[in-house]
């Protein structure tokens, strides 16, 4: 809900209208945890009318800025911060070749390998006295120097660049611990008695009093900095495992298409499609791009975009998405949406941009990963002058505030909600479920009621035949073949409905002669040589049709008569069909806790019908309601107290849509309501709503463990580290693990069901 507030204005003065803001999505390099992605957030906002939010997992800035900004501003204050920043790079053609190698990560892995060779018989060295001979120590240095130098060199850059802007990092209190116990180790070998020829060292878990020109810390400066690349390996690759369901969905789509060009077939690549272009799509090809079938009959194959694993029969006159396999015979197909504009295209578009969003918990932990490394510095000075002035062990002091350092890096906390956002949001994008954005996580937390609209949601949205009834001595399928022959001739829903269960139940139907259209009342024709009547002609009916009619009206349906030569002979029962799962939808909204409430225009007769049908209670069904009141029906809800959660699919549903705290758009339904909404089902099957609040819930219950972890851990690790209960190699373990376990605990969303 929006307010205007106009200050200090007369009748005279104009008001300039506000300029709009333009937004534009950087590429961020550089940043290496939560704090930095706050860093460059928080400069960013600090630009006059500039709102930005910074996601570390996807390293992407959306920014919304006015008009006297430009893009290349914005790139300029992220460069002045210590980070890199660039616009996308345009999408390039793709061939079918194998996927590119990712140079970051192949950069990690080499630094990576060659550090843990180097490492680990500094590590076993120290911490295995059996294994120490004559001189031992110089062969560790030898070793551990290129992995503190070189290893940790990412490390190191980082927190110089952050120290010349005056701020620190997750990088800051690496780079710190680990020099300062390479520095110590170096003056003890050169200056202290640890260089002597037969010293001896023994590993302990906790900190003791040592004599401190004797203690070289080599394995805790080589171990950490191989620890922490083997952290920010598994992340990365993690983080690259946790958006592969969006560049999935992303390649999906046809490299090629064969467009029909004078009567001939021209092969062309599928960015030079044009709406209104037809295009011919073989068995086993995928569609190029959304359009509508002109010519052939075969069944499309969607499972990749929807989830549904049954293809669906088209023929012409059906739309067809890009990206779905045909899965039968030849199509041809009016190309309706290409580029940018199409399903596929769209999909992915609101995938990424729930990716880049951040949920109000991520901005808490942001926050806090904003002041936690200086204060961390500050604790780990606390640290070595409290050991100093209670045990006067300066070597002691040393490695209690180095293990303080190295334990409390804060990347668990960074990447807490964005790596569970990008796999919850992507494996919703391989079931069809589109989830706008974070925020909305929360709302289906609290949703206690949700409200069906009834026309495309419960039911199909169609008229079709229901029920025949047929006065004594009438043939059944004779009154089916003359009704369905008349109504062919015409346009109305019930007509085609009449029409197309006729033709399905008795077969090809005879043509109809001298038709004529009576508005508001029916159709009459001559078929066969009878002169037949369809609709509301007849003003009186024998009682046993006047019966049926009553009967098939109480239950919902529209009752038509169909007689010849003068006499009514039978009753047509038409309806909009209830979708065969949506009773069991029903059920299982039932089973998450959710009140399912019927809204329709329709009569209480036909709502009544319905609700019987999938399992509505009647106190819960509210009918004859106009399209512009079903807005008012969930303020009231709402007012009782309720949490509403609203599923529509028609441009009348759009503001109840956006007024319910949640809105669900059937994916087959209008841009409208897909706009309004904010959840998107993709395929018109209700039983993906109550998947999209569970799936919904699962990722917001992930975000929350991961930052309980995440804050438990650092609350609990700090004090042990600060009392002298952890080596700093320990220290560095369990840091590199905590990140390793909160992007593991976020990919288990990947096998939601």
């Amino acid at each position: 809900m929006t307010s205007t507030t106009t200050i200090g204005t007369t009748a005279d003065t104009p008001i300039a209208p506000a300029p709009e803001a333009a937004e534009v999505e950087l590429l961020i390099g550089g940043m290496t945890c939560a704090s930095c992605a706050a860093r460059v957030e928080k400069k960013l906002n600090r630009m006059d009318g500039v709102s930005a939010t910074v996601n570390y997992a996807t390293e992407k800035a959306k920014v919304s800025y006015p008009a006297g900004i430009q893009v290349a501003d914005l790139i300029a204050t992220v460069v002045k911060t210590g980070y890199t920043a660039e616009e996308p790079a345009p999408p390039e053609p793709e061939t079918p070749s194998a996927p590119a190698a990712d140079p970051e990560l192949a950069s990690l892995r080499e630094r990576l390998t060659v550090s843990a060779v180097l490492a680990l018989p500094v590590v076993l060295l120290s911490m295995i006295p059996a294994l120490q001979f004559d001189n031992w120590q110089w062969l560790a240095l030898t070793l551990a120097a290129p992995v503190v130098v070189w290893g940790g060199l990412p490390f190191h850059k980082a927190a110089l660049t952050n120290a010349r802007h005056g701020a620190a990092t997750m990088d800051t209190l690496v780079s710190v611990g680990t020099l300062a116990a390479f520095g110590w180790s170096l003056w003890a070998l050169f200056w202290g008695d640890a260089g002597m020829a037969g010293m001896h060292d023994e590993f302990r878990l906790t900190v003791s009093r040592t004599d401190g020109a004797s203690t070289i810390y080599l394995e805790v400066a080589a171990g950490v900095v191989a620890l922490i690349l083997l952290g920010r390996y598994l992340e990365a690759r993690s983080k690259r495992r946790a958006g592969a369901a969006l560049r999935a969905l992303m390649e999906l789509g046809a490299k090629d298409v064969a467009v029909l060009r004078d009567g001939r077939e021209v092969r062309l690549p599928v960015g030079e499609l044009k709406v209104g272009d037809h295009f011919v799509v073989r068995p086993g090809e995928k569609i190029a791009t959304d359009g509508t079938v002109v010519e052939g009959v075969s069944a499309v194959d969607a499972s990749m975009l929807t989830g549904e694993s049954v293809p669906v029969d088209v023929a012409p006159g059906d739309t067809v998405t890009g990206a779905t396999v045909n899965a039968g015979g030849r199509l041809v197909v009016a190309a309706s949406r290409v580029g940018s504009d199409t399903q596929l295209a769209r999909m992915a578009r609101l995938v990424e941009d729930a990716q880049n969003g951040k949920a109000e918990v991520q901005r808490l932990a942001d926050r806090i990963s904003g002041i936690f490394v200086p204060v961390v510095l500050l604790i780990a000075l606390g640290t070595f002058g409290t050991w100093l002035a209670v045990t006067g062990d300066t070597a002691a002091a040393f490695t209690a505030a180095v293990a303080v350092l190295i334990i409390a890096c804060p990347c668990a906390l960074g990447l807490a909600t964005p790596t569970a956002l990008m796999v919850g949001t992507g494996r919703g994008a391989q079931l069809g479920i589109l989830i706008k954005g974070p925020e909305v996580l929360e709302s289906t937390r609290r949703v206690d009621t949700v409200v069906l609209d009834k026309t495309g949601t419960i039911t199909t949205g169609r008229m079709t035949l229901q029920e025949v009834y047929v006065a004594e001595g009438t043939d059944e399928s004779r009154l089916l073949r003359l009704a369905g022959a008349l109504e062919h001739a015409s346009e109305h829903p019930v007509a085609r409905a009449v029409a197309a269960g006729a033709e399905e139940r008795v077969g090809t139907l005879p043509p109809a002669e001298h038709f004529e259209n009576m508005p508001g009342r029916g159709v009459r024709g001559r078929v066969e040589g009878r002169e037949v009547a369809v609709g509301r002609l007849y003003d009186t009916l024998p009682e046993e049709l006047t019966r049926a009619a009553s009967e098939a009206e109480s239950r919902g349906r529209t009752a038509v008569v169909v007689g010849w030569d003068g006499e009514a002979r039978g009753i047509v029962a038409v309806a909009d069909a209830v979708k065969e799962t949506s009773a069991e939808a029903v059920r299982e909204l039932r089973a998450l806790g959710l009140t399912p409430v019927l809204l329709t225009g329709d009569n209480r007769a036909v709502a009544d019908a319905v609700a019987a049908a999938v399992g509505i209670s009647p106190g819960d069904v509210i009918a004859e309601v106009l399209p512009e009141d079903k807005v008012d029906v969930v303020r009231r809800l709402q007012g009782e107290g309720r949490t509403v959660a609203m599923v529509g699919d028609g441009v009348n549903d759009a503001a109840a849509l956006a007024a319910g705290d949640l809105g669900l758009a059937m994916g087959t339904g209008t841009d409208a309501a897909i706009e309004a909404s904010d959840l998107t089902l993709v395929r018109g099957d209700l039983r993906v709503a109550a998947d999209a609040i569970r799936l919904s819930r699962r990722t917001l219950g992930t975000i929350k463990g991961n930052l309980v972890w995440a804050f438990g851990y650092n609350v609990a690790a700090l004090p042990l580290a600060a009392a002298g209960m952890l080596n700093p190699m320990i220290a560095g373990a369990a840091m590199a693990f905590s990140s390793v376990f909160v992007v593991s605990n976020s990919l288990r969303l990947r096998t939601f069901r």
